[in-house]
């Protein structure tokens, strides 16, 4: 099995992030959305890696194979985005999702956060399970703190309260 590194990004990665996240969007799941929809990906530097935020990548055999953004929303608070891992590293054998998620805690509790929150569609079953197995809880959408930063396809909400 491959190692897979997880960095954070550099501007060199911005269209590989695209190539990874685009696909699973449009394809796997039917999702009409575009890059141009989308502007915090032609902006990742200053959209996630600010603050209390960060945008990390997963690197199999030097090509990027999964992504996460975590965005300071401000109060020790984030959200968590652009959370893709490509279709042939799926799965616990691999474990991309979990190491990127494990990444995301770790500078999640040494940044000081409280909270991180989530949106997704309800199209994404196999990524609430992940969520939910990973210590996130549901919550009504009037739940999110006012600055959390809503997609229009997200229709589902989560939060992780860290200790």
């Amino acid at each position: 099995m491959a190692e897979i590194e997880i960095r954070p990004f550099t501007e060199g990665d911005a269209d590989d992030v695209l190539s990874v996240i685009l696909p699973i969007q449009r394809e796997e799941f039917g999702i009409d959305i575009t890059a141009d929809a989308q502007p915090d990906l032609r902006v990742i530097p200053d959209f996630y890696q600010s603050g209390k935020g960060q945008f990390w990548v997963a690197v199999k055999d030097g090509a990027i194979v999964g992504t996460l953004g975590l965005k300071d929303i401000g109060h020790n608070q984030a959200a968590l985005r652009k959370m893709f891992v490509a279709a042939e590293v799926r799965g616990r054998e691999h474990g991309v999702a979990a190491l990127l998620l494990e990444r995301m805690f770790a500078h999640a509790r040494d940044a000081g956060l409280t909270d991180i929150f989530l949106g997704t569609t309800d199209k994404f079953v196999a990524a609430h399970r992940f969520y939910e197995k990973n210590g996130f809880t549901e919550i009504a959408k009037s739940a999110l703190p006012r600055a959390f930063p809503l997609m229009a396809v997200d229709n589902k909400f989560y939060r992780y309260k860290l200790d």
